[in-house]
């Protein structure tokens, strides 16, 4: 069979031809159904295998590297491998997969999602608090660009990727970590202040306020309307009702679930990263206890699950609700976040 000249589509047809006067269309077509069958196997073995979370970064602060030393390394350090691991973990970024068998999986991106947003807001915080003496200061020139740069969709697979745009936020945090270190660039600066401290934990007790009413709600509850509570001359947009019930859609109880197990998986690294580069801060504000408490809840969110599902039982049903247990460990963690955003309010 001659080929050569002719246009792909007639190459293609042409060859389709050839392959079925030799095998013929029954052999062909059980070629394909096994083809077909060993794709759907390979792609649930690999969905299963990339919805299995990655360890922890290893941690490297406490090095005797004059990098490691400086003020705000640790924390900037954490910001990028908790980033890099998110997109370098097992089958990549998820969350923008429009093929087998990320396009099907959903716990995997909503734990993504959760990752997300703790390192946005810590981006925010290093950008707007962290790395400025005062209000009216400039801001840093690399973190101006990375902050950005993470707030760009998670979705987009291509131009440009939701990766592309992460990794190019990366690179600037990884240049503003060397600018800390280089005694040639003064304008690159942390500080490790109590009340910067104080501004990134604000932001942090309002995600983790909101995760654990969103966890608690897998389980329909009526709620008394405390929106004005404590201010009688308080108003609102449009009038509400005075109890209402609070239900998480059945088709979301898991990705509120594992999303929030990734934020608590990304803000263990931040806090430990901030346990170093605050240690003065909180042993002076004899707080340091308080925040390993806060990382201990938060430890307990990542055991194992040995559930083939996130089940939805009732608060003392037969069977088991992960999402309470998982909002308990949140609402504490959150309760000591509060006391210790307190500790560090006072002189």
């Amino acid at each position: 069979m001659k080929l050569t000249g002719l246009s792909p589509r007639l190459w293609f047809r042409n060859t389709g031809e050839f392959v079925r006067d030799r095998l013929g269309d029954g052999l062909v077509l059980r070629i394909a159904g096994v083809a077909l069958v060993a794709y759907v196997i390979l792609s649930m073995v690999l969905g299963i295998y990339w919805s299995f979370a990655p360890d922890h970064p290893p941690q490297q602060y406490d090095s005797a590297d004059a990098k490691s030393s400086v003020v705000g390394s640790a924390t900037t350090s954490a910001l990028i491998d908790v980033s890099s691991l998110m997109l370098d973990k097992p089958g990549g970024f998820i969350s923008n997969d429009i093929f087998p068998p990320g396009v099907f999986m959903d716990n995997m991106p909503a734990w993504e999602y959760g990752v997300l947003t703790q390192v946005r807001d810590l981006t925010r915080a290093m950008r707007e608090s962290f790395s400025r003496s005062q209000s009216q200061s400039q801001e840093d020139p690399d973190l101006s660009k990375a902050e950005p740069r993470f707030n760009f969709s998670n979705n987009s697979w291509a131009i440009p990727a939701s990766e592309s745009e992460y990794r190019q936020a990366i690179r600037y945090l990884k240049a503003y970590r060397s600018r800390l270190s280089d005694v040639d660039q003064p304008q690159a600066q942390f500080y490790a202040r109590a009340d910067n401290l104080r501004y990134w934990l604000a932001v942090v007790e309002n995600r983790m306020g909101s995760l654990s009413q969103r966890l608690s709600a897998s389980v329909g509850r009526p709620r008394l309307n405390t929106d004005l509570a404590n201010d009688p001359n308080a108003r609102q947009s449009t009038p509400t009702a005075s109890e209402q019930e609070v239900k998480t859609s059945w088709w979301k109880i898991d990705d509120v679930f594992f999303e929030a197990r990734g934020s608590a998986w990304a803000l263990i690294h931040f806090l430990r990263a901030v346990e170093h580069d605050f240690a003065d801060v909180l042993d002076n504000k004899n707080a340091l206890v308080s925040l390993r408490q806060i990382i201990r809840e938060l430890e307990g969110t990542q055991q194992a699950i040995y559930s083939p599902m996130i089940l939805n039982g009732g608060g003392f049903g037969f069977l088991a609700n992960h999402s309470l247990v998982m909002a308990s460990y949140i609402s504490r963690a959150n309760a000591a976040i509060i006391d210790l955003r307190d500790l560090l309010s006072q002189g």
